[in-house]
């Protein structure tokens, strides 16, 4: 990817360097890379580091931690994209005997299956994967430590489970099926399972004092699929275009798109902080912005991923020390400046190609009760359905080939809207999974539930 500086101004550009430099400074990174993204392709790379005149560029090698996980993610939605698997499947159907089989591919993916977060002792991030060279040892003997399905649960060996599962379904290694699938069609070609040079090396910073130690490189083994990838600046901006908009070579839109989709349900404290977590990705809401992507951490390294999917805005932020500067705050700020100093200018409006006439006939104001509704059509082809004023249900609707729509957002996902006619064949009124919208309040010609008093409206007498 060819990044072009000149694309933000001036002041955005400064302003996000000075966001960089007072991260690496305060937070006592040997060295910070960091790149924005905008409009699918980056625009802007910014480094900071201790040694003068030795900034990295877009192509060094960081470790990347849990955006692993992501990656492996985007494994198995191909898989269930394919037909090979269903996400409600059982693990069991596919490896048993693992102790964790109840859980299912979904909940896995959500970090909803009941697992632990870490494998049994020594700390696999910090020993040699060959300490756990089956399942079973990252496992250990007591897999689960909630009921399934009930509660999120960051699980790292859950992650391993499903690269395992990739493996018994391509027959081939994870590493290998990941290069295959995902790397080399995105042209992710600095992204690796083992460091390639140019790499920067893995610190811990004293916390009292400003002095360094080295940190161990571990090759993870069996956990691999939740923490093993090295990547650049310039790889994961590719990647966090391809999470914003999809590519046939790899996934669908829809497919990236239900990796947005929260997935599990959240913990008291994940409520106040307004944070989820869908298909493989962290989602957040910060500064009234919706934000997806993942964090990462491996002794030595520290990294994020963020995506403002409504602007069109993301952020990668890349260090080599143990803790220190806060990333997923820099991503998220990163996301923020260049979209309030350089707002996403709007596709013109343009009309519809064609009109479907049965389609635009559903258009317009409709009463559930006395609650008033305006159903638009989109230019996507879809149908919305939203309050006229204040707050209230409200959802995109997808096309059945029927006559019939479904529901794809919020309490409508899934439900099914149903024009129903009147016996002269006239639009009468629709049916919403049992709630029925008219053309007038009450409108006595439709069959509304409970039926409509025979007097009709009156004042007070």
């Amino acid at each position: 990817m060819t990044t072009s500086q000149e694309e933000l101004l001036p002041g955005t550009r400064r302003a996000l360097l000075h966001r960089i430099a007072v991260a690496q400074a305060e937070g006592r990174a040997p060295s910070l890379v960091a790149a924005v993204v905008r409009g699918g392709r980056a625009v802007w790379h910014g480094a900071r580091t201790c040694v003068d005149g030795h900034g990295p560029d877009e192509n060094v090698q960081y470790r990347i931690g849990s955006i692993t996980k992501t990656f492996t993610a985007v494994l198995v939605l191909r898989l269930r994209d394919e037909g090979v698997l269903d996400l409600g499947d059982r693990l069991e159907k596919y490896l048993p005997d693992t102790g964790a089989g109840e859980a299912t591919i979904a909940g896995l993916l959500a970090h909803t299956g009941g697992l632990a977060a870490e494998s049994p002792a020594p700390w696999w991030e910090r020993t040699p994967g060959s300490l756990r060279p089956e399942v079973h040892d990252v496992l250990g003997e007591q897999p689960l430590v909630h009921p399934v399905g009930r509660r999120f649960h960051y699980s790292n060996p859950g992650y391993t489970l499903l690269g395992a599962l990739v493996e018994e379904l391509r027959q081939a290694p994870w590493e290998e099926v990941l290069r295959r699938e995902v790397l080399q069609p995105l042209g992710l070609h600095r992204t690796s399972a083992q460091p390639q040079a140019p790499h920067a090396g893995g610190w811990a910073v004293h916390p009292w004092a400003d002095a360094l130690l080295p940190e161990p490189v571990e090759d993870l083994g069996r956990m691999a699929p939740a923490g093993q990838l090295w990547s650049t600046t310039g790889d994961l901006a590719r990647f966090a275009a391809f999470l914003a908009k999809g590519d046939d070579r790899v996934l669908s839109a829809e497919s990236v798109r239900e990796m947005r989709t929260p997935a599990a349900p959240a913990e008291t404290a994940d409520v106040m902080d307004g944070a989820t977590y869908g298909l493989g990705l962290q989602i957040q809401h910060r500064d009234g912005r919706l934000l997806v992507g993942h964090s990462g951490s491996l002794p030595g390294f520290v990294a994020n991923l963020t995506i403002g999917v409504a602007d069109d805005v993301a952020a990668v932020v890349l260090a080599n020390c143990t803790s220190g500067p806060l990333l997923s705050v820099v991503g998220a700020d990163l996301v923020r400046i260049v979209a309030e100093a350089e707002p996403r200018i709007p596709e013109p409006w343009r009309p519809l190609p064609e009109v479907d006439r049965s389609v635009l006939e559903l258009a317009g104001q409709w009463y559930w009760g006395t609650h008033a509704f305006a159903l638009r059509v989109t230019a996507d082809g879809l149908v919305a359905l939203g309050p006229l004023s204040g707050n209230g249900r409200s959802s995109r609707f997808r096309a059945n080939g029927d006559g019939t729509w479904t529901g794809l957002e919020g309490y409508y996902a899934g439900e099914l809207l149903r024009p129903v006619r009147r016996p002269d064949g006239a639009l009468g009124h629709l049916d919403l999974g049992s709630f029925v919208f008219t053309r007038q309040p009450y409108d006595e010609g439709d069959p509304v539930p409970g039926g409509v008093d025979p007097e009709g409206w009156r004042g007070i007498r």
